[in-house]
């Protein structure tokens, strides 16, 4: 039964990949609008697409040579490394909220919830260890994705291709078109795109679940790469809390989180030039007229009459079904 469901959702999943080239390509055009405010600022850009697509280094190293360069370059080149308006120009600029005050700093509470943060985050990782050993899958995407959620600068759609190439070219957890299918199922849900892990790990515990039954492996790389990449954002938050205020307020640093912002739109531009080459060009050769066709269709409804996403996306997944009900 489910075996006949398949060509359905095959086809459903082929008309949502000409969604998710637009997508993608208005959320560069969107990001670089608001980011690339100077020269130096586009060849950031420029330089991180060569780096990464061209040289394959990795996302983390792109983003401490972007803050390193744009803390540095604002004392030299203020006009070229801007520092943003800061937590203090942005509360001009909206209405006035209560908001409780921020809790003090102290060394005590700093212990504390490094202690709690650390033992909760990585209990799992190495209980996951001593159960299946360091080299099985779950083991490893504890290990990666609590790696990944260190440098989620500018979101899901910056740190997707350091996951796509590492979860795809080194550990060959899935393929390029399975990594296509994940983002797409992302865009169609409510909720974060960054969920998107949570179908990696779950369909990599699923095609390697090393001595478990494909379902319980795939069920623990759901949860593992769920809880690792979620965990530390508590550990964060709670530990920079009293000094938010603060940091918003340093010109230098400011200035180079704008240069990995600068960074991240080369880093995104990768993303969908990597994408479109896979969808358009499949495995199975030849050149895909049909999803070029959806792309540029849809990224127009974008970008030119301003439709919305959801409608978008199901207007794709409806063709792509159309298509293989006609042409079969």
């Amino acid at each position: 039964m489910a075996g006949g469901h398949l060509p359905w959702l095959a086809a459903i999943f082929h008309g949502l990949l000409g969604a998710v080239i637009a997508v993608v390509a208005e959320a560069v055009l969107r990001i670089g609008k608001k980011a690339l405010k100077s020269s130096t600022l586009w060849a950031v850009a420029a330089l991180s697409f060569i780096a990464i697509y061209f040289f394959h280094i990795s996302f983390v190293f792109i983003v401490l040579a972007a803050a390193l360069l744009g803390y540095m370059g604002n004392r030299m080149l203020p006009k070229q490394f801007p520092s943003g308006k800061g937590h203090g120009a942005a509360k001009e600029n909206t209405p006035a909220i209560e908001l409780p005050p921020a809790p003090k700093a102290t060394w005590a509470r700093t212990f504390t919830i490094t202690a709690l943060c650390l033992t909760l985050w990585w209990l799992p990782v190495f209980a996951i260890a001593w159960w299946l050993g360091w080299n099985s899958t779950q083991a490893q995407q504890g290990l990666f994705f609590s790696k990944a959620a260190l440098v989620t600068f500018g979101g899901a759609y910056a740190v997707l291709p350091y996951v796509a190439q590492q979860a795809v070219e080194s550990h060959n957890w899935l393929s390029h078109p399975q990594m296509m299918s994940g983002l797409a199922l992302a865009e169609t849900t409510p909720g974060p795109l960054i969920m998107v892990l949570q179908f990696v790990g779950f369909v990599g515990g699923w095609q390697h679940p090393g001595v478990l039954t494909p379902l319980a492996g795939a069920t623990l790389g759901a949860l593992i790469t769920t809880w690792t990449t979620f965990l530390p954002c508590f550990l964060f938050i709670f530990l920079g809390a009293p000094h938010i205020e603060k940091l918003g307020e340093q010109p230098r640093l400011s200035a180079a989180l704008t240069a990995i912002t600068a960074a991240v739109v080369g880093v995104i531009l990768n993303l969908g030039v990597k994408f479109t080459t896979h969808a358009l060009w499949p495995a199975s050769g030849g050149f895909d007229v049909f999803v070029a066709a959806l792309a540029i269709a849809a990224f127009i409804a974008m970008q030119r009459f301003k439709i919305g996403l959801m409608p978008v996306i199901g207007a794709c997944a409806v063709l792509g079904l159309v298509k293989q009900l006609t042409v079969g």
